[in-house]
This record gives structure tokens, sequence and C-alpha cells, in this order.
């Protein structure tokens, strides 16, 4: 068990019982963790049944659905509510063409995200890195494309030079807050939460003084070639690109890949959970920072990047909380990059679902949001207080993953990094 401080022995203190909880939860299994977070949702599904009930005794409706003698009339049905929120998601075609589209983006922020955690860093700026990914994006684009032909081939090589971008600039933007962690030892978190704002605003003022559409009233560039943009392939939608989406998901396994399977994800993990054992084993852990906020941000720029070439085909104001969300998603994946895939299907659904609420049926949108909100807060806490748990040390200590590139190294590492594989559960 763990060694963290157990509290009173005779076990009936609160923090001896919830010490017990922590390692319990970090103990768990893959499929208890399933089955923890199903719970969680029915719980979230039942206490929001709740909640629209009484929201609907409350308010003040033309037909309620129920009507109940001495208590009042209801105005909302729950059932309904899920039922839409379920099926909205999912049908008619261009609804989940809506889906998709939100889990396409929302694997690469969740990507980034997840990355920056297990490198043990927590990245609040992606969405910063993926507004200027997407700005270098359209730029990038919109200067070479006067220079290749309006083909097939040329918007292969438009697409190509977009991503690049994208990935270049997101990344040169997520180094900052990394070199900043690394050699002045400034907190992350307030770092890149203060970037977010610096990038909007360098993001804004280049576009509206210097690469602003003249023929438009809005602070925005260019629309970038037709032939440079994703084309929908099997749904119909001018938003949503199966070629992103097959391509999200080999950028998945190849995180996953990079991250168990090579010396850089090993060293990567490892800096990340115990800085001084990891340099004590070889690993420069402030390289390593750089390295990691590096790709974070990179990831998160790609995400920009599929943003401007798949959905919106310019840069523009407004661009969605995408980043803030993939928070979200890599809690609920556990920081698993396979488990970045069901997350971001799921908060991708809940989006397009409340939707179609809104569309559908007279809930009030706030509602609708503190439903989304709360199936979320349930499926997202467990997962958190286990990474926190994990964190602590709580519950069976686990060896790292020894990668070949770093085997002889890795196993005498392991040795002193106790829970290096903290946050995963690929052993």
């Amino acid at each position: 068990m763990s060694d963290a401080p157990d509290g009173d022995d005779s076990g009936s203190s609160w923090r001896t019982q919830a010490n017990r909880a922590l390692a319990r939860l970090v103990d768990a299994s893959a499929a208890e963790r399933i089955l923890i977070s199903l719970a969680a949702l029915v719980l979230s599904v039942v206490i929001g049944a709740v909640i629209i009930l009484v929201s609907g005794w409350v308010a003040t409706c033309d037909s309620p659905f129920f009507a109940l003698s001495g208590v009042g009339s209801f105005c909302y049905d729950p059932i309904a509510v899920y039922r839409v929120m379920l099926v909205g998601a999912l049908w008619p075609p261009y609804n989940f063409a809506i889906t998709l589209k939100e889990t396409t983006l929302l694997l690469f922020t969740g990507l980034s995200v997840a990355v920056a955690f297990r490198a043990g860093m927590f990245n609040i700026g992606t969405q910063g890195q993926l507004v200027l990914g997407a700005l270098g994006t359209a730029m990038a684009v919109l200067w070479v494309a006067p220079f290749v032909p309006a083909s097939v081939v040329g918007g292969l090589l438009l697409i190509a030079v977009g991503l690049l971008a994208g990935a270049l600039v997101g990344g040169v933007w997520g180094a900052i807050p990394g070199a900043l962690k690394a050699y002045a030892d400034a907190n992350e978190v307030i770092t890149t939460i203060m970037l977010n704002f610096v990038a909007t605003g360098i993001a804004f003022t280049l576009v509206s003084e210097v690469f602003k559409d003249p023929n438009s009233q809005t602070v925005q560039t260019r629309s970038i070639p037709e032939f440079a943009q994703l084309q929908a392939v099997v749904f119909d939608s001018t938003v949503f690109s199966m070629f992103a989406l097959v391509g999200a998901l080999a950028l998945v396994v190849g995180v996953y890949w990079m991250l168990n399977s090579t010396s850089f994800g090993y060293d990567l993990r490892t800096s990340g959970v115990q800085p001084e054992a990891a340099e004590y084993g070889g690993v420069d852990s402030k390289q390593m920072t750089v390295s990691s906020m590096t790709v974070s941000g990179a990831l998160a720029g790609l995400g920009g990047a599929v943003y401007v070439l798949m959905v919106a085909s310019r840069w523009q104001t407004g661009i969605p909380s995408l980043g803030f969300d993939g928070i979200t998603v890599s809690i609920l994946a556990g920081n698993n990059p396979l488990g970045v895939i069901p997350a971001g299907l799921l908060f991708g659904a809940l989006k397009t679902g409340s939707l179609a609420i809104e569309f559908q049926l007279s809930v009030p949108k706030q509602l609708v949001g503190v439903l989304r909100g709360l199936i979320i807060l349930f499926i997202a806490m467990p997962e958190f207080f286990r990474m926190v748990g994990s964190r602590f040390r709580f519950g069976d200590e686990s060896p790292a993953v020894a990668t070949d590139g770093g085997s002889e190294r890795a196993d005498e590492t392991t040795d002193v990094i106790p829970g290096a594989d903290d946050g995963g559960d690929e052993q």
C-alpha cells in the first residue's frame, strides 16, 4: 500500500478514510475504472433528471408534460431531454458530422494537454497555442497559394504547409512557458494562462492591423483557396472531413507509441514525475521540460491548423474554446492518449446533443449547460482524484516501463522512481 501517511490507525477519522479511498482509487483496475465511470454517468443522469423536474416545476409554461394535484405542474420532461441529447448527437447525419468535427478538434487539444500532464506540466495555454497555430496556418497557406497549381497536388502541398506552419507556431509558443519553467522556475500554470491573453492579443492585432481581409468588416484574414481546404468525405458537410479524423486518430496512436515505446517518451514521463531522480538516471530534466511543452504546443497548433483547413477556411475572431475543452478531455481520459478518443467523442456528442435540445425543446440553454456540466463533472471527478492520489503516492507503487532506448538506464532509474508511470494505465 501507500507510503502516504494513514493518519489515525483506528481508521475512524475522515482523513484515514479519505486516504484509503484514494489508495483504493489509485489501485483500481481498468475494468473497475470503467465501472466507476459508468456509475458516475448514471448518477449524473439521475441528478440531472431531478434538476430538470425542479426547474420545470418552478417555471411557467402553457403545456406542462405532467401535473400533480396539490404539487403543481412540470414543464420539462427529463426523459425527452435526455432522449434528444442522445439522438440529436447522432441523427440526422449532419448532426453526427458535427459531433465528429468536435471530436476531431478535441483529439488534438486533448492530446496536447495529456502530453504535458504526462511530463508533469499543467498546460493551460493550449487555447493560445491553438489560436496562434491557426493564424500561422492561414498566413502560410495564403502566402504559398499563388505559387502552386490549383489542383489536387497543389491542395495537398498547401495542406502540408498549413499543418507544418500550425505545428511550428504552436510549438514555439508552447516552448516559452516550458523554458520559463525550466530555467526561471516560473509556475507554468500562471505563465500559460497569461500567454493565452498575449496570444489572443497578438493574433487580433496582427490581423486587424496588417493581414485583415479588406472586403470584410470583421477582423479576419482572407479565405484560403478552396482546393487547399480539407474536403468532405462520407458526410455532406462543409465543416467536417473524414481525412482530418483519420489523421487525428493516427496521431493519437503515434503519440501513444512515442510515450510508451521510445526513450524520449520514457524520459519525458520520468522527468515529470521526479526531476531529481530522472537527472540521476541521465535525463536532462530542464531540456525535457522545454521539449514536452514544445510537443504539447505543436499538437495544439495542429488543432488550430485543422480548424482553419476544415472548419473556418480563414483565421477569424471568436475561435471556440477548444483548448480549454481539451483540459477536460484529457482529465476524462486519465491523460492516456488512447483514452482521449472516447473522451473526445463523449465531449463532442454532449456538445452536439446540447444544441439539439436547444433547437427541439423549449428548455433554457442555461439548464442544458448545467446538464452537460454535470455529466462531465461526475465522470471526470473519479479520474481527477485518482490522478491526485497517484501524484501523492497513494496506492501500490509499480515500476516504470523500460524502453528500448534506455532499458539499462531505465531499470536503474526505476529503482529510484516509484510510480514513474503516474497517470497511465499501460502497465
